[in-house]
């Protein structure tokens, strides 16, 4: 009989002392902002698709697009896709250092797909296609200007994940907020797949 008596220091065993909570509160509270950002680009995408013709007698994207810069740029950002798989793989295997190389080279993946998007965006400006001179470049500078928002806040986040690493190593929160900030990169990848298929490949046709 007494050995059936709990102490009070002693949680019954039907206690649930909801530590896995945190984990799954987080995973859950990320997909559901993801599918926000889902909402977000598909109206981008529907404005696009509705003015993406309206060229207001200016240039059209067979004019301007150059699909060979565009095509490196994009291998830049699916090779940091890549490079974030590896650190992931290193994450589960606990090496804390390889963790951190392949964050800094999915971080310069994605700061030279930065550079090469601004680099295009000032080519267009100084050429007179600014986003004020037809419908056409407002809603293609506003969609892919909003990916390039997202990627650089992701590289921002890489960058203070990498000091937390540094810092704290490979604690269960920092593996929590890699696993996020994977799922927040892998869908930037998505994203751009769609915007290099529908808007820089369709653009050129006649």
């Amino acid at each position: 009989m007494s050995s059936a008596i709990l102490s009070p220091d002693q949680p019954p065993q039907f206690y649930d002392s909801g530590d896995h909570h945190p984990k799954q509160g987080t995973l859950l509270g990320f997909w559901l902002y993801l599918m926000s950002d889902c909402l977000i680009f598909a109206v981008l995408f529907a404005v696009y698709a509705v003015l993406g013709r309206s060229y207001a007698a200016g240039p059209s994207g067979a004019d301007l697009f150059d699909l060979p810069l565009v095509a490196v740029n994009t291998a830049f950002l699916l090779f940091s896709s890549i490079t974030y798989g590896f650190a992931m793989i290193a994450m589960q295997h606990q090496r804390k250092s390889q963790v951190l190389t392949w964050l800094a080279i999915t971080g310069l993946f994605g700061a030279a797909f930065l550079g090469l998007e601004l680099y295009e965006f000032h080519h267009l400006i100084h050429e007179g296609a600014g986003p004020q001179r037809s419908a056409f470049l407002s809603s293609f500078f506003t969609l892919v200007g909003t990916h390039g928002l997202h990627v650089t806040f992701g590289i921002i986040w890489l960058v203070t994940l990498m000091v937390q690493v540094g810092k704290l190593g490979l604690t269960t929160e920092n593996k929590r907020r890699l696993m996020c900030l994977s799922m927040f990169w892998h869908f930037l990848d998505v994203v751009w797949i769609g915007v290099f298929t529908f808007v820089y490949l369709m653009g050129v046709l006649p």
